[in-house]
């Protein structure tokens, strides 16, 4: 199986989101927090963007203005729900690269599951779930 990712730009251009949200996007891959783009304070940078880059990839007719994600993080992976424009639409969400190992039969040098290879080969795209609720 090989699924692609896509550079976060082209999925912000292919967006139909707000002005204000791309922007916001755009500031928070490089660090910057918004007040359109709410998450718990323990969500790991890189997860939040996953999850974000997912979201425009799944939904790129959306109309996005906001959106609050409360996840938890585990080594393997991140867990939640996105919650877009205040409730309009809810996504939950699994993010798990050990799983994606799984499902490509990848193994380390001890046997485990290589997670660590998923997590770099397939980047936002180790989404178990990835739903509308």
């Amino acid at each position: 199986m090989t699924t692609q990712t896509q550079d976060l730009e082209i999925l912000i251009d292919q967006s139909s989101a707000t002005v204000e949200f791309k922007e916001a996007v755009r500031g928070l891959e490089k660090g910057t927090t918004s007040p359109l783009i709410k998450t718990n304070k323990s969500a790991p940078h890189v997860k939040v963007m996953r999850v974000i880059a997912k979201l425009l990839e799944a939904e790129p007719e959306l109309q996005i203005s906001e959106i609050e994600l409360r996840g938890a993080s585990s080594c393997s992976g991140f867990r939640g729900d996105l919650k877009i424009n205040g409730g309009e639409v809810v996504i939950d969400f699994n993010w798990d690269c050990a799983w994606r190992a799984e499902q490509e039969g990848w193994r380390d040098a001890f046997g485990y599951v290589d997670q660590g290879k998923a997590a770099r080969q397939f980047g936002y795209q180790c989404f178990e779930k990835f739903d509308r609720v």
